[in-house]
């Protein structure tokens, strides 16, 4: 994981995508084709919207005939099989706390998976028996641990683990049988394990050095010395980092961004130590690996907003050619053994995730699951539109927007910006029932991509280093410029919100620039930078170093810090607040949140605070994303379309 994602994990985990609609071409006059088009709008509750299922993991079992998936159908994350077949789904596990998927063993079906307690974010690595008990492989309170691969013949697999030092994650070995854990490598140099080689023999390793450069690092297990080897020696700041390893191992593959301003993908020989081009696009290249014996290779690009896959058969060179699908973008490609099947999601901005399978060359794709509500009719969803702007630089902005189906010149409607996370983050298409359900009942929604985001080049993702709070809110600020300028929006009733980075954004919004946004919605977001970046989780210290160059060091930079943090300048709050928070959020504790709501309150200011005490940096339970989404629109209607009273 490069530095950008790495900066980029403050993001709440919030998927979004935004609408426009075309207009009738009915022969009436323009007041009746929009008089028509709001009748024809259903409008859906929060509870409809996330009757939604959300659903991850297209693991095969050994023999293909099942799919692992982490489903919340019953409220919380819960694993279960899908029967290729019929589709029919078995649930695996039924804890208090979300339960995500890793895989199932390569030569038979116990399944490995993952949780923490209450997202508190020290996630174990779990295995189920196939009697169905379970056994944590990676105890202890403060234990924060991942799965990192499995050996080729499926004897061994390897766990991260920070039991020895906190700080800092080990390398571990665990027999397949026996669960003996045997360490391979004590991490006291700050790496971080990037790949593993299908042999076991080699470890790729990378670490941050600043927040524009990074090194990779092959480390030899056959040596004696475990002394790892740097192999990206460069002279000028840039990313290298480990992607996967060739399935004969004797290639790594990793991603640089020093040949351009996007990332690409390099080949490593490791017997010859040369270096060769092997993929690269106009956009960064996200990520690439391999089918079990290497025929397919599977890679994704950012491209402006939207993951592009392709799946190339290594033998003819060529893309696969796939069946005729429903409309979306693909994503969590995998396929069995045998490598006759694929499983691959269907995911677009009307339609959440859902599980197909594909006999590899045949002329149809199997959809064995729908997610989206059967109440909702899928006309009534709104589709995004890419929409740039220019900022007060002259810097265009890129966005995605959602117009709802309401919206006209003579129905204008009221609007947001949303703020993704970070920083680094990147607002994206695909489905959010968040979303949907506010643009559903007649918010226009605007994802900025303020300066500093990823997906757009290095250079543009470095413009808000130490200018947080200043740059990358006057971005936000055009934004919303830019749908004052759309005539079918309400240029009086545009507010802000945002989760994380954004959820600063938006207390930054109201605090230094009070007289812009009309309400401010704040999740999980970071209102005192003094204290979160002296509180940061211990196992962040590899790339502590790359986020105190984007946000400054609290040991020399407290002063800004003060200076952008709303907190200490909640008294020029003078719009109604709204401020989400998660009990046990280990990024943003509750008591920023509670002070920043106190300090508001005294203003006489209206300020609506919802606490959940079984979540932490996101929502992990469908009832605490309805209770959110109920919360988002009863305040939005009463602070920003102004309607006082009961509301329905």
């Amino acid at each position: 994981m490069n530095n950008r994602l790495k900066l980029a994990t403050l993001a709440c985990a919030i998927s979004i995508a935004l609408s426009g609609c075309s207009q009738s071409s009915n022969p009436t006059t323009h007041t009746e084709v929009q008089s028509q088009q709001v009748q024809q709008v259903k409008t859906y509750n929060a509870k409809t919207f996330f009757d939604t299922t959300s659903i991850m993991g297209s693991s095969f079992s050994p023999t293909g005939d099942k799919v692992l998936v982490s489903s919340d159908e019953s409220g919380i994350y819960s694993l279960y099989e899908v029967d290729v077949k019929t589709g029919n789904k078995t649930r695996l596990t039924n804890f208090a706390d979300s339960t995500y998927p890793i895989r199932y063993f390569p030569n038979d079906e116990r399944v490995l998976f993952t949780k923490d307690s209450g997202g508190n974010e020290r996630y174990h690595v779990y295995v189920q028996e196939l009697d169905g008990t379970v056994k944590d492989l990676t105890p202890g309170d403060e234990t924060r641990a991942s799965f990192a691969g499995f050996t080729k013949d499926g004897s061994q697999f390897f766990i991260t683990s920070n039991q020895r030092d906190a700080k800092f994650m080990d390398l571990y070995r665990v027999d397949s049988k026996t669960y003996k854990i045997e360490p391979v490598y004590q991490n006291t140099l700050g790496l971080d394990v990037g790949a593993i080689s299908p042999n076991g023999r080699y470890i790729a390793l990378s670490k941050s050095n600043t927040n524009k450069d990074s090194d990779t690092f092959i480390l030899d297990t056959f040596k004696k010395t475990l002394k790892p080897q740097l192999i990206s020696k460069h002279d000028t700041p840039a990313q290298y980092t480990p992607e996967t390893f060739s399935v004969d191992s004797k290639y790594l593959y990793y991603s640089t961004d020093a040949k351009g301003e996007f990332s690409q993908v390099w080949r490593y020989d490791l017997a010859s130590g040369e270096h060769s081009a092997a993929l690269k696009d106009d956009w960064d290249v996200s990520f690439i690996y391999f089918s079990k014996s290497g025929r397919y290779q599977v890679s994704g690009i950012n491209a402006d907003a939207s993951t592009k896959v392709t799946v190339i058969n290594t033998q003819t060179g060529k893309e696969i050619a796939m069946p005729q699908l429903p409309a979306g973008n693909l994503r969590g490609v995998s396929f069995a053994a045998d490598e006759r099947t694929m499983a691959f999601y269907l995911n677009s901005d009307t339609s959440p995730s859902n599980l197909f399978v594909w006999q590899v060359g045949s002329n149809e794709a199997k959809q064995l699951t729908n997610t989206l509500s059967e109440d909702i009719n899928q006309n009534d969803l709104v589709a995004s539109t890419i929409v740039r702007f220019k900022s007060f630089d002259g810097l265009e902005i890129p966005g995605v927007l959602y117009k709802p189906k309401q919206a006209s010149s003579t129905n204008k409607v009221p609007a947001l910006i949303w703020v993704h996370g970070g920083p680094g983050g990147q607002s994206r298409t695909g489905y959010s029932a968040m979303q949907q359900h506010l643009v559903n009942h007649g918010y226009a929604i605007f994802a900025v991509n303020n300066r500093g985001s990823s997906g757009y080049g290095k250079t543009f993702f470095h413009l808000d280093d130490k200018k947080h709070g200043t740059d990358d809110l006057q971005d936000i600020v055009y934004g919303k410029k830019h749908l004052q300028s759309l005539d079918w929006v309400d240029a009086d009733k545009i507010g802000i919100m945002g989760g994380s980075y954004g959820g600063f954004m938006t207390a930054a919004a109201l605090a230094f620039e009070p007289e812009e946004f009309k309400v401010g919605i704040n999740i999980f977001g970071v209102t005192n930078w003094v204290r979160t970046l002296n509180s940061i989780p211990p196992w962040w210290e590899s790339f502590k170093k790359a986020l105190y160059d984007e946000m400054g060091d609290p040991a020399t930079d407290g002063e800004r810090h003060r200076a952008i943090s709303p907190l200490f300048h909640a008294k020029n709050i003078t719009k109604p607040l709204m401020v989400i928070q998660g009990a046990n959020d280990p990024r943003v504790l509750q008591v920023e949140s509670d002070e920043l709501v106190a300090a508001v309150k005294a203003n006489g200011v209206p300020v609506e605070y919802v606490l959940f005490d079984d979540e932490g940096h996101g929502f992990t339970k469908k009832e605490n994303r309805i209770s959110a989404s109920n919360a988002y629109l009863n305040f939005l209607d009463t602070y920003l379309k102004e309607r006082f009273g009961p509301q329905s």
